[in-house]
């Protein structure tokens, strides 16, 4: 399914013009869903946390039990040199992935050093600062680790991720706040979360219920380093309904502000657009 406009795509060795064909009907990612992929950005003449992005898609290959075969400082080289053929002024998403190809024990278990690569560019615009996004909850919850990969950027954990997102949208909303088992809020369908309290700033504390992503840590680093406190800690439903602000964090939009939860309305506060300063402010300065 094509995002964007103006792919290209990485695969066997060389870039190609276009969504190339990847993948076969008996690779074990087609039918055993053993996919990984990992998602970075490109905007501005810069792309944040690369190398980041590139070294936890090995990370999730190797948790899914597929064989990286890329290296780090080849994937950064290779992605770069695919961004080259786009103008400075284009936003760019940026998709890294493997899958296996050929299983091994009984066919489910993934076989070593057999392994399917490609990167797929997409020119995608960056959301305004002021796109907001509504949440309600959901009855679908995260996973636990022992039960699914959820030390991994997997694609079969994102089904249970359009259960929520489809059931929000029934509800007239745009994301669904996410319970982790225990019954705490975990992150949204399809990003991490901040809320706003009195001029401090919280977030669920990573337990292995959910992936803490690269961009959920950058704003933490940025926002302690700009003065403000950020707490990692267990929230709740009830928490969010009495916050100032909330907003979200994710490779994507990098910071989109929430406008209401379920009843709860919400203004852009100044801590979500202090999240999105810093952030911007960080990017150009390590670019």
């Amino acid at each position: 399914m094509a995002m964007g406009t103006n792919i290209r795509t990485y695969f066997d060795g060389t870039w190609h013009n276009g969504d190339l064909s990847v993948m076969k009907a008996a690779d074990h990612g087609s039918w055993l869903g053993s996919t990984i992929f990992d998602g970075a950005r490109y905007f501005e003449g810069i792309a944040p946390d690369l190398r980041a992005h590139c070294e936890r898609a090995n990370r999730s290959a190797a948790a899914l039990m597929i064989t990286p075969t890329v290296t780090t400082d080849d994937m950064v080289q290779i992605i770069r040199e695919g961004l080259a053929a786009y103008p400075k002024t284009a936003a760019v998403y940026i998709r890294p992935m493997y899958w296996a190809i050929d299983g091994g024990d009984l066919g489910i278990v993934p076989k070593e050093n057999s392994t399917g690569f490609a990167i797929s560019l997409e020119e995608t615009p960056m959301p305004k600062a002021t796109d907001a996004s509504t949440l309600t909850t959901t009855r679908f919850r995260r996973p636990v680790l022992e039960d699914n990969v959820t030390n991994a950027k997997a694609g079969c954990l994102y089904p249970n991720n359009a259960r929520m997102l489809a059931e929000a949208r029934t509800k007239g909303f745009g994301n669904a706040l996410v319970a982790d088992i225990m019954g705490n809020v975990a992150e949204t369908a399809s990003a991490n979360v901040f809320m706003a309290k009195d001029g401090e700033l919280f977030t669920p504390i990573a337990n292995n219920t959910f992936l803490a992503g690269i961009t959920r840590a950058r704003h933490i680093k940025n926002l302690r380093a700009d003065g403000i406190t950020v707490h990692e800690t267990i929230l709740t439903f009830d928490d969010f309904r009495g916050a100032d602000e909330v907003f979200l964090s994710g490779n994507y939009s990098k910071v989109t502000p929430v406008s209401d939860f379920d009843a709860t309305h919400y203004q852009m506060g100044p801590l979500t657009k202090r999240a999105r300063e810093t952030y911007w402010d960080w990017a150009h300065s390590d670019a």
